[in-house]
């Protein structure tokens, strides 16, 4: 069974395009994104706010 539906693909995909021309950028404050382990996360995002099939993030550990 697969972790992540077709649509997710598209999203991270989309995400990777953007960060590679220069155009992502991340939160509130709008700061570019500087690796293309950030632009996985944020096109993993989208695809969790519009709905595709993404799992849970992990959870942080307390200290």
């Amino acid at each position: 069974m697969a972790k992540y539906g077709p649509k997710t693909k598209k999203y991270v995909q989309e995400a990777l395009h953007r960060y590679e021309r220069g155009k992502l950028k991340s939160g509130r404050t709008g700061r570019r994104v500087t690796s293309r382990r950030q632009a996985i996360a944020v096109g993993l995002s989208e695809a969790r706010k519009k709905g595709a099939k993404v799992p849970r993030p992990r959870r942080r550990r307390k200290k």
